[in-house]
């Protein structure tokens, strides 16, 4: 049995790109989205749109700004039936740096952002359904958001035209009992709306939780080859897949994917279960102390880290 109405958004390039600043080349993002086109994903996030004024192309790669071209020269010339998305955040992107549909190979946008930037993502993503996208609405880091700010912003996304939109564990910090709560409360608050998960894998609850998140109603889950994420990574592709159990979905080619492309970055990054990255979860705290941790040439000192984190302020 299997809900048709699920939509799977692969994060691999965008998330994963996070721990090597997108510096991915053409050969890993082309057989990344033949392997979905092959298995029958929903969307490939395929990077970021940002601006450039924000970000210097000799510091990242090309994936942090979505270029046509770019877009282009990995997909042109093969049949396509996954759709591509991209991501844009809240403060780092202008409007005028948003194509028309027209003339973009992107079919969605997903507009990221936190509790009190909700006025303007709302905006954006507005802008961005006029131009001609799906759109989405991500909410960050709610974790940390105090109940009566998110009822509040809950209450401004049900006044919007944005269709879907996230539950996002940024942190990694929450438990199946916190996502079926919040996501019955995103349909309650929302209502017309579809509902989305994002999770972290910190506690190496990602695929419970978007379990959980299924079983609540939710219908857009996202997931990365191999869990390749920011920090402890986000839940595994090939195994939302495998047990969503619809017909249309083809487990091989993401295999295929992962022995070619993502084993060999395992052996550059780390991303996945390490106790820094579970200390940040458990504490609800955001990975970036965990990922200079282990950056640093003391990244197997954890014992000091826990206690640096954890001592009493």
């Amino acid at each position: 049995m299997y809900r048709p109405e699920i939509k799977v958004v692969d994060c691999t390039v965008r998330d994963g790109g996070l721990m090597n600043k997108w510096q991915f080349d053409d050969a890993f993002v082309t057989q990344v989205y033949q392997a979905l086109n092959k298995a029958g994903v929903d969307y490939m996030e395929i990077g970021y749109l940002s601006s450039e004024s924000a970000f210097s192309r000799e510091e990242v790669g090309p994936w942090k700004f979505c270029a046509e071209d770019d877009i282009r020269r990995v997909t042109g010339g093969q049949e396509r039936r996954v759709k591509l998305s991209a991501m844009a955040d809240i403060g780092r992107i202008e409007y005028e740096d948003i194509p028309d549909k027209s003339d973009s190979s992107l079919d969605m946008v997903r507009v990221a952002c936190y509790v009190h930037q909700i006025d303007a993502a709302i905006a954006l993503a507005h802008h961005c359904m006029d131009k001609g996208y799906e759109v989405t609405i991500n909410l960050m880091a709610v974790s940390t958001v105090g109940l009566r700010d998110l009822n509040e912003g809950l209450e401004d996304l049900a006044k919007s035209r944005v269709p879907v939109i996230y539950l996002v564990d940024s942190f990694g910090a929450f438990y199946s009992e916190d996502i079926d709560l919040l996501a019955r409360k995103y349909l309650e608050r929302l209502p017309g709306k579809t509902i989305g998960f994002h999770g972290h894998n910190n506690q190496q609850l990602a695929f419970a939780n978007t379990i959980a998140a299924i079983i609540a109603g939710v219908n857009y889950l996202d997931g990365t080859l191999y869990g390749i994420g920011r920090g402890a990574g986000n839940c595994p592709l090939e195994l939302l897949v495998s047990f969503l159990k619809n017909p249309k979905f083809r487990v091989r080619p993401l295999v295929e994917a992962i022995e070619a492309q993502i084993l060999p970055w395992r052996q550059k990054i780390d991303w996945g279960y390490f106790i820094p990255y579970m200390v940040t979860g458990v504490m609800n705290q955001h990975p970036r102390s965990a990922m200079a941790h282990m950056e640093s040439d003391k990244k197997d000192q954890v014992t000091e880290f826990y206690d640096q984190l954890t001592r009493p302020t």
